[in-house]
């Protein structure tokens, strides 16, 4: 059997993944689970999929798993470093790579380091990181599959390997589609953790307000499919039906379309390339018309943002990264307004002058946390 590793067990993604492995237990063993601090979710996951171990990088959490139950069930690990030491030495061949934002890179690299497949949900790995994981990959023989539905349509419609035109993204436009930014001056968090499709984690949620998080799965296209940032387009579906479709060299167009539900990009991630049965609801299409429209890159500055920062490459990506998850937290936090997340990544990238190449993981890890403290700086000028 087929043995895995999810980082991020307690995540939106996480959440959908133990459902499909619940579902094709007798096709794949869990050998480890990772969390941040939910150690009690963690730990009926754990117990349920029958894993290994299961891992806490908040080492106050993992203390508390123990005491309650670290007599009987799965290890229990604990912290960042004896994580990665469990990825390398685990026998697992496919990791899902679930963990929010920057966090994720470490234990990623180390995966494919080792030789094992990534499942990849993490998409701020690919923009902060892409060159270095993608030399990675070909150098340990790692392959990476994407576990976004977007990516995971696109990875669907290409796997013939046909020569193609354009990739198109689609994005539902998230809940202040059709919003001027004069209206979305007084927005309040509440009012931006309500999407409209797709229920997700509160960073990924807000990026998906903002559009950001269409930006930076442009970036995550360019490096997963190898594309140019000219062959890349984005459209607004608000519908979330279509998953993004891709446009080859003779003008037909394939596209993948299914409910919006994690559970089908998660099981064709771990079945590849073969396709397994799985309970969903049938996909009508005559419950609802399905639209398209271009996108307003004016009120929503990220488009644009994410795609020059692409096209300049080198570390400004994992600027643009590093500054947007602080934005997010500081609006989180309600420190900042909504508006004001685009106003701190304009001038951490406008203050950003040492794009040299990504050579090492050191380069990658040095930006971040310039850009991290930057963007705390900066803030303060748009505090409320």
């Amino acid at each position: 059997m087929t043995q895995i590793i999810v980082l991020g067990a307690t995540g939106s993604v996480g959440e959908t993944a133990f459902r499909v492995l619940q579902h094709d237990a007798d096709r794949i063993r869990v050998d480890g689970l990772v969390a941040h601090s939910n150690f009690e979710r963690l730990w009926e996951m754990g117990t349920t999929l029958h894993a290994n171990w299961v891992g806490l990088t908040d080492t106050e959490a993992a203390g508390k798993l123990r005491a309650q139950y670290g007599s009987r069930g799965p290890r229990i690990i604990a912290g960042f470093d004896a994580i990665l030491e469990e990825i390398a030495s685990s026998p697992a061949e496919k990791v899902i790579g679930a963990m929010t934002g920057f966090a994720g890179l470490l234990p990623t690299l180390t995966a494919i380091r080792y030789g094992k497949d990534i499942l990849l949900a993490n998409k701020e790995t690919m923009v902060a990181a892409g060159d270095l994981v993608r030399q990675a990959a070909k150098t340990s023989g790692s392959h990476i599959i994407p576990v976004d539905s977007e990516h995971s349509a696109i990875f669907q419609c290409l796997a013939l390997d046909q020569p193609l035109r354009r990739i198109v993204l689609t994005c539902s436009g998230g809940p202040f589609r059709g919003r001027t930014r004069k209206d979305l001056v007084n927005v309040r968090v509440e009012d931006a953790l309500k999407h409209p499709n797709w229920a997700m984690g509160a960073k990924i949620t807000v990026d998906s307000a903002t559009l950001m998080n269409k930006g930076l799965e442009i970036i995550e296209a360019h490096h997963l499919f190898d594309v140019t940032y000219d062959q890349i387009d984005v459209v607004i579906h608000p519908q979330s039906v279509v998953h993004s479709l891709v446009e080859f060299v003779d003008g037909a167009t394939m596209a993948q379309l299914g409910w919006p539900d994690m559970a089908v990009p998660v099981q064709v991630a771990l079945s590849w390339p073969e396709r397994w049965p799985l309970p969903q609801e049938p996909l009508d299409l005559t419950r609802q018309p399905l639209t398209f429209e271009p996108p307003d890159t004016e009120t929503f500055e990220s488009l644009r943002i994410a795609r020059q920062a692409g096209r300049i490459g080198g570390l400004v990506p994992t600027v643009l990264n590093a500054a947007n998850e602080v934005a997010v937290s500081l609006f989180l936090s309600r420190e900042i307004g909504f508006l004001s997340i685009i106003d701190v990544i304009k001038d951490v990238l406008q203050d950003f002058r040492d794009n040299r190449p990504v050579v090492t993981l050191e380069d990658i890890l040095d930006a971040d946390q310039w850009a991290r403290q930057d963007a705390v700086r900066v803030a303060r000028r748009y505090q409320q």
